[in-house]
């Protein structure tokens, strides 16, 4: 045999015995090496999810669950099974049906780390343990997510390091599933929206002010007697319930605070919204409640048993729209005459009404620029505008400084960020 051919039969069984102990052939089940190639990594699956129940996320030890209610809705175990985000619950599940597995990586669980498939209850693990369950508790997928694979091209197929929590072998996988571990990124944040045209009337406390509209303008009409208001504001009033949303939420026997006033908002077609504040320390805090007329009962309902029996954190800002004072929609004092007016960034400061005026010479090619106006050593006209003063010894042939105005902007850097933290090199 000659040489050549033997130095390449041995070159050919030592990458043979290397890609064994890299990617643990040994370890690997003979039934799983169909699952290459594209294969989808739960087969069937979408049918199965007619009967998921709850979806369980670990990370670092701690457990988030996601349970179906019993009106058909899912909701956050932890936050009372307040509702979830439906797109993203839908993401989650039609992304586990679409995962294919494209290549095998390693079987060695000190190399678990690199790739994000490490134990998720790990006090350090990147990982993500996601099991949907059925209603008697049996698992229709179990998988452990790790770090998306970043690519440097654009339109190419998502890729994510999944393993099986009950296998040694770890996969590249096709696909995307986002299994957040952090209960209130969940949650539907949306409270209402009901639009600012909509709005008939608002009646704050027990009619201390009194809104309304008068020749289609939004405006205060209790008091009739009012200071100037500011336009902007009024108009904030009637803007209250469009796009509210929460920053957290809690049962309402669970929330305390100091009562801060209510509201009743009035619809054009009758429906009417009850909004209650309450001071918790700094934060803001409100209940809603929904009635109205036939014409809008079906509305009504619908917004009642979401909203029923819970109390939400706001922004602290909303609550001169929600439930204004006098106060809060009193037009700006305007400028006292003579007072020194902010300086916008960029614009020069004017000097003072009593500061002295001098009147700088026109300054001659190579001169020195004229002392600034108003100081006790500036130089008149006459005695100046011939002189030329040369540049300090230690200033010669220097160049001034740029302003930070003058520096130009720092350029993009043109590359793309990754959407995960970097896993690593890749292991082949």
């Amino acid at each position: 045999m000659r040489a050549r051919t033997v130095a390449a039969l041995v070159a050919a069984a030592v990458v043979a015995v290397a890609g064994g102990w890299y990617f643990g052939t040994a370890t690997t089940p003979p039934e799983q090496t169909h699952l290459a190639g594209g294969s989808p990594m739960f087969p069937g699956l979408a049918d199965k999810l007619r009967n998921a129940a709850k979806l369980e996320i670990t990370h670092q030890g701690k457990q988030t669950v996601i349970e179906k209610r019993g009106d058909g809705l899912w909701g956050v175990a932890s936050m009372h099974d307040y509702p979830v985000q439906e797109s993203k619950l839908r993401g989650v599940l039609t992304g586990l049906t679409e995962l294919r597995l494209t290549e095998p990586r390693t079987s060695d669980p000190a190399e678990y780390g690199r790739l994000g498939v490490d134990d998720p209850a790990g006090a350090k693990s990147d990982a993500n343990l996601l099991r949907v369950v059925d209603a008697g508790g049996q698992p229709l997928a179990s998988l452990i997510i790790g770090h998306r694979r970043v690519r440097g091209r654009a339109n190419v197929p998502d890729e994510v390091y999944v393993r099986r929590p009950d296998e040694a072998q770890s996969w590249l996988a096709e696909g995307s599933v986002q299994a957040d571990a952090d209960a209130m990124q969940w949650l539907d944040r949306d409270v209402l929206d009901i639009k600012q045209d909509r709005i008939a009337s608002v009646v704050v406390g027990d009619k201390a002010l009194v809104f309304g509209r008068v020749d289609g303008k939004f405006t205060l009409t209790e008091p009739a007697d009012h200071p100037k208001l500011d336009d902007y504001k009024v108009e904030n009033v009637a803007r209250g319930l469009e796009m509210l949303t929460m920053q957290a939420v809690k049962p309402d026997a669970e929330a305390t605070g100091e009562p801060a006033g209510h509201a009743v908002f009035t619809t054009t077609d009758g429906l009417l919204v009850t909004v209650s504040l309450l001071h918790a320390d700094k934060d803001v805090w409100a209940r809603f409640a929904v009635s109205g007329p036939e014409a809008v009962k079906a509305e009504a309902d619908r917004l009642s048993a979401r909203l029923a029996g819970w109390t939400y954190e706001i922004g602290s800002w909303k609550e001169k729209s929600l439930v204004p004072a006098m106060d809060d929609l009193k037009a700006s004092e305007p400028a006292t005459p003579g007072a020194s007016k902010p300086v916008s960034p960029g614009q020069a400061a004017s000097p003072a009404p009593d500061a002295e005026k001098t009147e700088a010479p026109a300054a001659e090619a190579g001169t020195a620029a004229a002392p600034a106006p108003g100081t006790d050593n500036a130089a008149s006209p006459a005695s100046e505008a011939s002189k030329a003063v040369p540049p300090a010894p230690e200033d010669a042939g220097k160049e001034a400084a740029p302003s930070e105005a003058d520096k130009p902007a720092a350029s993009a850097s043109g590359t793309d960020k990754p959407e995960a933290p970097a896993s690593g090199p890749e292991q082949k």
